[in-house]
């Protein structure tokens, strides 16, 4: 347990580190619903910090009630959730402009959170899995069989997959009983998505697997190297997978080669989402891109200089 804690403290010593310094140019991921007519970005971050946006140019400040890092957040069935340090769930079923809070019935940090199935999930420290199928009112804890951080996670094809540290990868056709698969490579992943019949994963050292069924996974050359180098997000939209990290932005049709953009930017960048026609990343002291094709960003104004962590689209 010492060992698996000594792991956790450096990653994330070196996830805090990245997006206080810039770094030179090399992506909880967010899961989307389209089922209400009123589209919305929101993004979460530091010190409870919630923004909101209709168009991903101009953002609001939304007062969530929490004070601790937020993680992720994700939208499905009219409600947004996200999720955070010390068990922290928030929902919303206004658009962003309030926030209740849930009792998650764990104190461990929450990383990931998506929904698929009528069910939302979410995972975090020390193996921790959450569900809630009444519209996140009530979380249940689910045996992950893994005492490893779970950081992101996506649902596809019928299936959820958590990724995290060391490799781990598990997956699930109904979010309550898990399996373990395999990357073959220990790299701490941090990002999930699903698009176009393939799941990819993102991480440490540039890593990027795919896979089309969750279970058996091809590593594929992401073109960074060097330890330093991380990509924290990843998405799918309008026929291409984005990924977004230390300072870069790298994009694929297919999931298998990968081109890097110019981002204009140094800073980490930690989430990104697509939703209306338009690419969202947001990253350390409030940087925030957008891109209507994947290829060229623009720099907006957030409003915040603190980090922000993770970012969805409801439409």
């Amino acid at each position: 347990m010492r060992h698996i804690l000594i792991i956790l403290s450096i990653f994330l010593f070196s996830f805090i580190s990245i997006s206080c310094t810039s770094s030179s140019s090399t992506s909880s991921t967010t899961s989307t619903d389209n089922s209400t007519t009123t589209g919305l970005f929101v993004t979460v971050g530091v010190l409870g910090t919630i923004l909101t946006s209709s168009d991903g140019t101009t953002w609001d400040n939304r007062t969530s009630g929490a004070s601790d890092k937020l993680w992720d957040v994700t939208y499905g069935n009219g409600l947004f959730v996200t999720g955070g340090v010390s068990g922290t769930i928030l929902t919303s079923s206004d658009n962003g402009t309030s926030w209740d809070n849930r009792t998650s019935g764990t104190t461990e940090t929450l990383y990931g959170v998506t929904y698929g199935n009528g069910l939302f999930v979410t995972g975090g420290y020390s193996g921790t899995i959450l569900t809630s199928s009444d519209n996140g009112t009530t979380w249940d804890n689910r045996t992950s069989g893994t005492l490893l951080v779970l950081i992101g996670v996506t649902y596809g094809n019928g299936t959820f997959v958590t990724v995290g540290q060391s490799g781990t990868i598990l997956t699930s056709p109904d979010g309550i009983t898990w399996d373990n698969s395999t990357s073959a490579r220990s790299s701490d992943l941090y990002g999930v998505t699903y698009g176009n019949g393939l799941f990819v994963t993102v991480g440490k050292s540039g890593t990027i697997f795919t896979s089309s069924d969750g279970t058996s996974w091809t590593e594929r050359d992401s073109g960074i190297s060097g330890s330093g180098k991380f990509l924290y997000g990843v998405t799918y939209g309008n026929g291409l997978f984005v990924t977004v990290g230390t300072g870069t932005i790298r994009t694929s049709s297919d999931g298998i080669s990968w081109t890097e953009r110019t981002s204009g930017t140094t800073w980490s960048l930690y989430g990104v989402t697509y939703g209306n026609g338009l690419f969202v990343t947001v990253g350390g002291l409030g940087i925030l891109l957008t891109s209507p094709d994947g290829l060229y960003w623009t720099e907006r104004t957030s409003g915040t200089s603190r980090n922000l962590q993770g970012v969805t689209y409801s439409q």
